[in-house]
Order: structure tokens, then C-alpha cells, then sequence
């Protein structure tokens, strides 16, 4: 069985897959006559058709995880960001046909971090640490499927860290 260890969650180490939310050493001016700090740009949504914001409510899967499986949006990119607060794990692969089972990642949020997929990116649906958990995720809305999903093969599933997985909880 292989093992995939969990990193801990950067904008260096994300960049292949998308972009990491966060104001933590990212630049700011003020508005609204000096009150507030505008974070501008942290994200980019990739759409040609609309852009929309939902509410997920996500329930943690049964731990210790194994990752049998990623989807891919290639209609559009699609972001993540906790609105409770609670570290979230993230699981991807780079784009392409297909997910390569030797170069899937797994990184963990520190809570204040969301995530955008960029368009095409193989990642694991949404996976709360927390038993409970909110998201805001902004993706795209139009015609057209926009969610592949691949299985991976038995030799080709990864389990998470157990290790990493106890501390967790």
C-alpha cells in the first residue's frame, strides 16, 4: 500500500495546481477612508461562463483516508475557502488526460488558507478535518458537463499518512 504524505499548505508548493487564499505576506492598501485592508487579486476565476458562489456543508469521511479517486473541472476553476476556520486536507494531481497516481499531492490548510483549482486540475472532492465544516466555493455556472471523475486502479490508490491523519483529530 503507498503512502502520501501530507505537506503542510504553501503558495510555492500549490502553484503547479492553482492558487493559495490567504493574506498572510501578501501585499494590501486601504479603502473605504483607511478602515479596511483590500487583499486584492488573491485568485483568479477561470470561466467563460458565469462565475457563482455557493455554501458547501461538508461532513469528514472515515479516517484513515484512502484516496480512491480525483475529479477534474475542465470547464472552469473552482475555489475553496473555510468559513469556520478548521484545517482542511487538499488532495491533486496535475492536469491532463488523466490523473498520474505518481505525482498526486496532498497538503493541509491551516484553516485561514482556501484553495482555486485552476481549470483542470485532478483534486479529491472537498475533505473536512472537522466532523462538520463550511466552504464558500466560487466556480463556474453554464451549459456543459464540467466534472470528470477517475478511479483509480487498487495498485494506484494512496493512503493518507495514518500518522499524519491521528494528529489531526
Amino acid at each position: 500500500m503507498r503512502t502520501l504524505p501530507i505537506e503542510p499548505l504553501t503558495r510555492e508548493r500549490f502553484a503547479p495546481f492553482g492558487d493559495v487564499i490567504e493574506t498572510e505576506g501578501r501585499e494590501h492598501f486601504l479603502i473605504n477612508n483607511g478602515s479596511t485592508r483590500r487583499y486584492h487579486a488573491l485568485a483568479t476565476v477561470e470561466t467563460d461562463d458565469r462565475a457563482i458562489l455557493s455554501i458547501f456543508a461538508a461532513e469528514a469521511l472515515e479516517m484513515p483516508l484512502m484516496i480512491r479517486m480525483l475529479e477534474r473541472h475542465p470547464l472552469g476553476s473552482q475555489a475553496f475557502v473555510p468559513l469556520l476556520g478548521h484545517p482542511f486536507l487538499i488532495v491533486v494531481a496535475p492536469p491532463g488526460d488523466r490523473p498520474d497516481p505518481e505525482h498526486v499531492r496532498a497538503f493541509i490548510s491551516d484553516g485561514r488558507q482556501g484553495v482555486n483549482y485552476h481549470r483542470g486540475v485532478w483534486h479529491h472532492p472537498v475533505l473536512c478535518v472537522e466532523k462538520r465544516d463550511e466552504f464558500l466555493v466560487v466556480d463556474r455556472s453554464g451549459p456543459g458537463p464540467n466534472c470528470d471523475e477517475h478511479f483509480f486502479a487498487e495498485a494506484e490508490q494512496w493512503l493518507l499518512d495514518p500518522a499524519q491523519q491521528a494528529r489531526m483529530r
